[in-house]
């Protein structure tokens, strides 16, 4: 199933893409939640329950807006360092190869839609870009086996990891620079695990104005998504709908000679095999 959170006619609710149309899930089903984050808490017999809906209540995915499939997750965690080329060209500009698996938290409050504009920070002109692969948990879980790991997944999404380096490297933590607002783009929907195949073997692409600047595939991360999810649980639980941004590949901007950051009015498109892709414009800030 491809899940969406959407809004038509100024009604927001979830659904499931089939073909050029979104059928509503809560409409044809009223024993299912009015949210994505409600569906996934649910369980297994929800998402039994979704598959097999069909019914009269659909709307042309060309006539809604398709918002950030899970709007409010409990955490949104991130891996730095997790490709094995952008380790090479991050140690190029003086970043050290880290010893084990880096994370570092992203502020839910940053989350965007697929297609929402992302703003250029007032205090800062280095904004730059990350396509990644996000992983959405779901269901509670602690000390995941990395055999059992891919049970506890409820799909995929396409990710952009923006961040703005300075403040990102102003301090280890990372957070602040990987948190401003906007700088969140999730979607286009989340897709369940039997329509992606091998998640390990999936290229990723991300463009700026059409121009190709990063392109890989997931089988080149250093700590696979089995890996991560057994080294994060061993820590504490995971939750339904928590999401996890699994590295990024080479080619970001802060890593060009001289770096080449985000400008108001690029295009950004983050594309990953099997799942779409998203596309956010740079704006100005509104102060």
């Amino acid at each position: 199933m491809k899940l969406v959170t959407y809004q038509h006619q100024g009604t927001v609710s979830i659904g499931k893409v089939e073909g050029d149309q979104v059928i509503d899930l809560p409409r044809n089903d009223p024993d299912l939640p009015p949210t994505m984050m409600a569906l996934l808490q649910a369980g297994p017999d929800a998402m039994t329950r979704a598959r097999a809906v069909r019914g009269k209540h659909a709307v042309a995915l060309s006539e809604v807006t398709l918002l950030a499939p899970l709007p409010n997750p409990s955490k949104f965690l991130a891996i730095g360092m997790n490709y094995r080329k952008h380790v090479a060209e991050a140690a190029s500009v003086g970043v050290q190869t880290p010893p084990t698996q880096v994370w570092f938290n992203k502020q839910v409050s940053c989350i965007n839609g697929p297609f929402g504009d992302v703003h250029l920070p007032a205090v800062s002109n280095q904004l730059d870009y990350e396509v990644e692969l996000c992983v959405v948990i779901g269901q509670r879980c602690r000390h995941v086996s990395r055999d059992a790991a891919s049970s506890v997944i409820a799909g995929y999404m396409v990710c952009n990891d923006v961040s703005v380096r300075d403040w990102q490297l102003a301090t280890q933590t990372m957070t602040i620079g990987k948190s401003f607002d906007t700088c969140g783009p999730t979607g286009p929907w989340i897709v369940t695990p039997d329509e992606i195949g091998d998640p390990l073997a999936l290229r990723l692409q991300l463009w700026v104005n059409g121009e190709l600047r990063q392109d890989d595939v997931t089988d080149s991360m250093i700590h696979n998504i089995h890996d991560q999810i057994a080294h994060l649980s061993t820590a504490f639980t995971l939750e339904p709908g928590d999401l996890l941004a699994t590295g990024t590949p080479s080619g970001v901007g802060v890593a060009m000679s001289p770096p080449v950051y985000l400008k108001v009015g690029d295009v950004m498109r983050a594309e990953i095999e099997g799942i779409g892709a998203i596309e956010n414009r740079i704006v100005a800030e509104p102060v």
